[in-house]
């Protein structure tokens, strides 16, 4: 019985037995070629001399091609009780319009019947469905001739008594099957006019097997006890069992897009040695939000048309008392080789709780936390998570998203230091080409935005933002004056939607998303 019963593995360690489905029209289920159908089919077989072609079969029985296609695929499924050879032929038939034009007539000649004697305005003319095409055809042909002096307005008259519909008869011969009758210029006319078609047709070459018969024997299908128990099974035939086919896919969930790409971008950070910041607090104090990244309170980001302002509970009650006093007295009076402001700072509007904007204020409150300890140590900090800005919604804006932010604190480092990072960090995206460009950031100085040249687009495209912490955020915090903090950012989206060739975010992100995306989508492999 090695012979009838076979393993295969299904996954999750399941076992499952399973049968060949050679064909939905196999023997014994209900299918498109029934046994009448098979055996008239072998009983052609049997009395042609070489063989019989599916085409000629299908119509020698009265049935469609496609349920003698569906009777050879269930007889090769038995053996090899006949041999089928697939061919392809090509033959030219009538388009629905050349049908129409068989049956009624070229337009040209339909104008033509269509003029009487005393002639016929060409605005009534123009009214007909073959009008148009009929008319610049007959005008081709000298069949007709327009009078535009008429009184009437332009009027159409016949130049000759009678015609001969040439078109017509051409596409009568293809009807009877005398395609062959017409040469190729002449098809291709017709082709170019949409009346013929070239179509290319395929068949079965159907011969005898070297187990040819025209008696049928039912496979079986299912090892039963009956046939264990007596022994039957020696002399049953069995359909072969499908080590090919796939085991069942088990029920799962499956990660969307952009978890997938987070844990690439996560994996980079951990090989590049840095640790993950806490980012569970998407409540935030506009304090540590903006005031202890030195970001001044009249700052436009602090409206609410770009941030979004929490009405219970609307104020925060703690904070670090001196660092606060520090805060407030680089804002209003300057220190640390800054002028500061130079405005009246209120502890109101820092107390204010918003949905926060950035990270960066998760990586200030890491760092004001480093200040504190006895010996500084230096740290690469990075964290992957939601912000969110009142922003107008498009196709690639949304009112929350995802940050990507790197830190690195440590001595002396410098504008350099900080290229070299970013060019170790994105090489490892697969993205080489780099270019930097001054810009401005309230809390960096100096700032720069990282370009990319993108290969698809031949242009350089913007990919992040960076720049060193200035003094006035890091040493009212406790952190030592020899100490520099490089940073840098960028959104999950985008490179998310370039991975997945998303173009509107919103089929990304919220309702709209498809889920069928998100279970088709492969796995996230960047390029490094």
């Amino acid at each position: 019985m090695a012979d009838v019963l076979a393993r295969r593995s299904c996954g999750l360690g399941h076992v499952r037995f399973e049968k060949t489905t050679s064909h939905p029209a196999s023997i014994g289920a209900s299918s498109m070629a029934d046994t009448g159908v098979l055996e008239a089919l072998l009983q052609r077989v049997e009395k042609a001399d070489g063989g019989v072609d599916s085409l000629a079969a299908a119509a020698g029985l009265g049935v469609d091609h496609q349920v003698i296609v569906g009777a050879v695929k269930s007889l090769q499924a038995l053996g090899d009780v006949i041999s089928a050879e697939l061919r392809s032929s090509k033959h030219w038939e009538l388009t629905e319009e050349g049908t129409e034009t068989a049956e009624q007539g070229s337009h040209e000649a339909r104008v033509f019947s269509s003029i009487p004697a005393e002639g016929l305005p060409q605005a009534e003319l123009m009214k007909l469905s073959f009008g148009k095409i009929g008319f610049s055809k007959a005008m081709s042909n000298n069949w007709i001739r327009v009078d535009k002096s008429h009184e009437g307005g332009p009027r159409i008259f016949r130049t000759v008594e009678s015609i001969q519909d040439q078109v017509r008869e051409k596409l009568l011969l293809v009807k009877r099957g005398d395609a062959a009758q017409l040469d190729e210029k002449e098809k291709n006319e017709l082709k170019k006019r949409k009346l013929l078609a070239e179509v290319t047709v395929k068949s079965y070459w159907i011969a005898k097997g070297s187990s040819f018969s025209t008696t049928i024997t039912k496979q079986e299908t299912e090892l039963t006890p009956e046939m264990i128990a007596t022994g039957s099974w020696k002399e049953k035939k069995f359909k072969p069992y499908n080590f090919e086919a796939m085991g069942v896919a088990p029920d799962c969930g499956h990660l969307h897009p952009l978890m997938k790409v987070r844990t690439q971008f996560r994996q980079i950070f951990l090989e590049m040695g840095f640790s993950e910041m806490p980012t569970n607090n998407f409540i935030e104090s506009s304090f540590w939000n903006f005031d202890s990244l030195f970001q001044p309170q009249q700052h436009p980001a602090r409206d609410q048309h770009d941030t979004f302002f929490l009405s219970d509970p609307a104020l925060a009650q703690e904070f670090p008392p001196e660092y606060l006093e520090r805060v407030k007295k680089v804002h209003s009076e300057g220190g640390y080789g800054s002028q500061g402001y130079k405005y009246d700072w209120k502890i109101e509007e820092a107390r204010k709780n918003i949905l926060r904007t950035h990270t960066t204020a998760v990586s200030a409150r890491m760092l004001y936390k480093l200040a504190q300890q006895e010996k500084f140590t230096p740290v690469k900090y990075f964290s992957i998570d939601r912000v969110f800005r009142n922003e107008t919604l498009d196709a690639t804006h949304l009112a929350e998203f995802h940050q990507i932010e790197g830190v690195v604190a440590d001595y002396g480092l410098t504008l350099g230091d900080l290229m070299g990072v970013l060019h170790q960090f994105f090489t490892k995206l697969g993205i080489t080409k780099l270019r930097f460009k001054p810009a401005y950031n309230p809390y960096t100085e100096p700032s720069m935005e990282v370009f990319s040249y993108h290969e698809g687009l031949k242009k350089w495209v913007e990919v992040g933002n960076s720049g060193v912490f200035r003094p006035e955020m890091l040493l009212p915090m406790g952190l030592p004056e020899d100490v520099s903090v490089i940073a840098w950012g960028l959104s999950l989206e985008r490179p998310t939607m370039i991975k997945y060739g998303i173009n509107n975010i919103r089929e990304l992100v919220g309702h709209k998303v498809n889920l069928q995306m998100v279970y088709d989508s492969p796995i996230c492999r960047l390029d490094s």
